[in-house]
């Protein structure tokens, strides 16, 4: 056997990819590299850098968002989605674009989640040695060939099928949107969708989860989130309200525990997200993590995480699976966390709490004709991830004045313990809308069983009252419901003041073995401060990319960067034995993929 064809077993045999959104089908996101450690994560720096080239488009109304994605990589090749949905392929080692393709999303005009145009991630599927890729392009489903970035004409109409299709309702296509990847068991792409929380009219977007071949696009199966007459929990939708209520959907990403072909599925609030008087009810499965037969769609088991929701507290992030030991037994589990600051832990087989699960009263409503629901769910472990609640004390306090300030205006407001409804004056709810935890979701050590959780901490205003149904609202036409969210949302006073103290985000260690915490570190997400005299001298910290102990949350290594990262990080090891980590950066017209590895040379910018 010759030298060259023993180092060309080599260099292939140290190939580690990145196959899927989470690294793996559980939303693990580990990875075994440890070419980059403690020792000499310091020597971390850009290699190259991609950039979108995208940006707004006035004929048709439309601007690029966050820039949010967690690529692929397989067979020496990322793949990614864009903003606008578009789909690229570039060289692992150097980032030099190999081809890209354009759905072309943005002739329908901006989509209706009011950020902008934002996607997460494709799924990719072996078909006997073919590599395709499977885009969710808002209320589009589209088969691309890897080798090429070409619609595979085979798959459903010349490469796409119509999402807004065979739904429990119709709808108006253009309020169904995806910005999570699908995923893929066997020959099934499996999906769910979303809605943006401000249409809040009668048979908006239903949430039915659904599976298709993979092969040629046919529907294969349908989940009613919201059941329907003769299904489990349609009792649970009272006045018939099961006929009209959408959303309920799956907007987060799913995960699946493959060898037991049993998908988990994050299920998000109803239609409307903050006032429930016309579906009276426990409201399942609503905000429920959701396991399914993922060959038939058959429900396996559910477990009510929030009741009658009324706080946007969508289940944000991939069910995470994580095999643990708790007092000498081993469990196979799937945790949830939710934007309320906690982490469910189940058996994922049989759906049974790994801990004690205590319902609880709460605050009851005092909006006319909301029936909020008497009791949560709070898992006796692990304890809270992030604050909870608002008292008083939690006012600003950067000095004696700003704290009795911000006191006074918290009294303006209803506070009081987790689960405190919205109301008509105003709610100041921590943790706000976007958590807790969010679609980020977790990464699992399997050595140590710890979880890791990034988290934030900032505050809301949950006020309800009449919608503006006047002429002057373009997007009247999108509510019909008596009551929904009104005003500014932020938690805040004296012209950007933050109403609670920092710190704003975490990150923490779950310690899955014991459900409790290992170590909590403060980490970013300060509010924009606007100009207030008492905030001048106030540093809010750049962007920056931090690389973390992870048994003590110690700070090994920091680099300041041009834009914020949003995407959740990627790693592989590339045909040429080099380990990168990529995120994605930037939003809009300043967006760009970066790509960091050890000692390399100044970062090399391409352009989309």
């Amino acid at each position: 056997m010759s030298k060259e064809f023993l180092a060309a077993l080599a260099v292939a045999a140290a190939i580690v990819e990145w196959p899927y959104y989470g690294g793996d089908q559980g939303g693990g996101k580990y990875s075994t590299l440890a070419d980059v450690n403690r020792s000499n994560v310091s020597q971390l720096a850009p290699a190259w850098e991609w950039t979108t080239g995208e940006r707004a488009l006035e004929q048709y109304g439309t601007r690029p968002g966050s820039f949010e994605v967690t690529p692929l990589m397989l067979d020496g090749v990322l793949y990614f989605s864009t903003p606008y949905n578009r789909v690229v392929a570039l060289d692992a080692d150097s980032g030099r674009e190999i081809w890209s393709y354009d759905p072309k999303a943005y002739v329908d005009g901006q989509p209706p989640n009011g950020t902008g145009y934002v996607h997460r991630g494709i799924a990719a599927w072996r078909d006997e040695g073919r590599l395709r890729l499977f885009l969710n392009s808002r209320y589009r489903l589209i088969c691309l060939d890897a080798a090429t970035g070409k619609p595979v004409q085979a798959f459903g109409d010349g490469g796409s099928i119509d999402l807004s299709r065979g739904l429990v309702w119709e709808i108006n296509k253009k309020h169904y949107t995806n910005t999570s990847p699908p995923i893929v068991y066997r020959d099934l792409v499996i999906l769910g969708n979303g809605v943006g929380d401000r249409l809040a009219y009668k048979n908006d977007p239903p949430g039915d989860v659904r599976a298709f071949s993979a092969r040629t696009g046919k529907q294969v199966w349908t989940f009613h989130t919201v059941p329907q007459p003769g299904e489990f929990g349609n009792d649970t939708w009272k006045n018939d309200s099961w006929a009209y209520t959408g959303h309920t959907n799956v907007w987060a990403p799913m995960t699946l525990d493959d060898k037991r072909g049993l998908l988990y599925l994050p299920v998000s609030t109803p239609s409307n997200d903050f006032f429930g008087g016309r579906r009276p009810g426990q409201n399942l499965f609503a905000e429920s993590i959701v396991c399914l037969d993922a060959a038939t769609g058959q429900r396996k088991w559910h477990y009510q995480l929030i009741h009658h929701g009324l706080w946007d507290y969508d289940n944000p992030s991939p069910p995470s699976l994580a095999s643990i030991k708790v007092d000498g037994r081993s469990i196979d589990a799937v945790v949830q966390l939710t934007k309320q600051g906690f982490a469910f832990v189940f058996d994922r087989v049989t759906g049974k709490p790994v801990w004690p699960i205590e319902e609880r009263p709460v605050p009851a409503s005092d909006v006319p004709g909301e029936q909020a629901w008497p009791t949560q769910p709070f898992p006796t472990k692990p304890p809270p991830f992030t604050e909870q609640g608002v008292t008083l004390e939690d006012a600003f306090d950067l000095t004696p004045e700003l704290k009795a300030a911000a006191q006074k205006e918290l009294q303006k407001y209803r506070i009081g313990p987790l689960f405190t409804p919205p109301s008509l004056q105003g709610t100041v709810q921590r943790p706000g809308i976007i958590g807790g935890a969010n679609w980020g979701g977790a990464a699992f050590d399997p050595r140590s069983g710890l979880l890791f959780v990034k988290t934030t901490n900032q505050a809301n205003i949950g006020r309800v009252g009449k919608p503006d149904r006047s002429s002057a609202n373009p997007r009247a036409d999108e509510v019909d419901a008596d009551l929904v969210r009104v005003g500014d949302t932020n938690a805040e006073f004296m012209n950007g003041v933050p109403l609670l103290k920092p710190p704003y985000g975490h990150i923490v260690a779950i310690d899955l073995n014991r459900g409790a915490i290992a170590w909590r570190v403060p980490f970013g997400d300060t509010p924009s401060l606007r100009r207030h005299p008492a905030l001048n001298d106030v540093a809010v910290p750049a962007s920056l990319g931090v690389a973390l102990d992870s048994s003590t949350g110690a700070e090994l290594w920091r680099r300041a960067l041009a834009r914020r990262a949003n995407g959740t990080p990627m790693t592989y090891r590339s045909a040429a034995g080099r380990q990168f980590i990529v995120v994605a950066t930037g939003a809009g017209e300043d967006a760009a993929l970066i790509a960091f590895s050890l000692n390399a040379s100044a970062a090399t910018g391409r352009s989309g």
